[in-house]
């Protein structure tokens, strides 16, 4: 099995700052961290990899390239491989031009039978990048999972709204969004941070390799 991770590298919500003559977020100088709810589609990701033979683990983020240290950071979890989409065409993309953009890279990827997104990022608290990625995929997908099972081309996920608990079952290849109460990610390791640094390796692609259209971006 092979699973996609989607992930964001985002500011740190107790440093976030606002240009007060353009109303939008300050990065620079700004400490950054893996959007949370990422790190919890990270854990799942390892969790069936855990608990699974023959799984590979993918983590794939657009974004400047010091997001890489964020992709970084998945590998010293145990990630497989990270794959990093940075163009500066892509600077100021809103969530149709994001999922766009993933999507074109997912399917270059080619072989997958599993995304995982984190619910939302911190900094737009949209959720509409995981929806709107399964849409262009093509692909079923199922939202807020706290649960989730795998069995052989079948994946079984709970979702909890309120008073409602919602079970869905769907055929792979499938598209989910984690919240934070799916799991408690893990810590790195002396081990996986070796590893994440010496054998493993961040892959960067622009919009070149993706051929995209310029008028979607």
């Amino acid at each position: 099995m092979n699973i996609i991770v989607t992930m964001k590298q985002v500011p740190d919500t107790n440093e976030v700052k606002i240009d007060p003559k353009t109303g939008t977020m300050i990065r620079e100088g700004v400490p950054s961290i893996i959007n949370p709810e990422d790190k919890n589609a990270i854990e799942e990701a390892l969790r069936i990899k855990d608990d699974n033979d023959n799984v590979e683990v993918t983590a794939l983020s657009m974004g400047p390239l010091q997001a890489e240290m964020a992709l970084r950071e998945a590998l010293c979890m145990g990630v497989d491989r990270a794959i990093l989409l940075s163009d500066r065409a892509c600077a100021g993309a809103d969530t149709l031009a994001t999922s766009y953009m993933l999507s074109a890279a997912i399917k270059k990827i080619k072989k997958f039978d599993l995304i995982i997104c984190g619910r939302q990022a911190i900094d737009g608290d949209t959720g509409q990048v995981g929806p709107q990625l399964a849409e262009a995929l093509g692909i079923p997908q199922a939202t807020y999972a706290e649960e989730i099972c795998v069995k052989e081309d079948k994946v079984t996920v709970k979702s909890h709204f309120d008073s409602m608990i919602r079970v869905v079952e769907m055929k792979t290849p499938a598209l989910i969004t984690v919240t934070k109460r799916i799991n408690k990610p893990r810590f790195m390791t002396t081990n996986g941070v070796l590893k994440g640094y010496r054998d493993k390796e961040v892959i960067t692609w622009t919009l070149k390799d993706l051929k995209l259209n310029p008028m979607r971006i």
